[in-house]
């Protein structure tokens, strides 16, 4: 008797719960948001800027490198 009197205690808590679980994930990502802007320093700009353009050379590793070769081969053109 005492398991069937615990399972009604944990299935009224549950349902009553579930509506919270929501809200609760809405708050601590508003928090985690708030934290995040408030720690952005001055170089935050910079840092994206050069996230992005990592994201974009790594992900185009052989192309980069031959744009880079292009680059230094024009470089030595011109300065001779």
């Amino acid at each position: 008797m005492s398991t069937l009197i615990s399972q009604n205690v944990f299935s009224s808590v549950l349902s009553c719960d579930s509506s919270d679980f929501v809200s609760l994930d809405n708050a601590a990502l508003a928090s985690h948001m708030n934290r995040c802007a408030s720690t952005r320093s001055r170089f935050f700009g910079l840092h994206a800027a050069l996230e992005s353009v990592h994201a974009l050379v790594c992900s185009r590793m052989v192309t980069a490198a031959m744009v880079a070769l292009m680059l230094l081969a024009i470089a030595a053109v011109v300065a001779v």
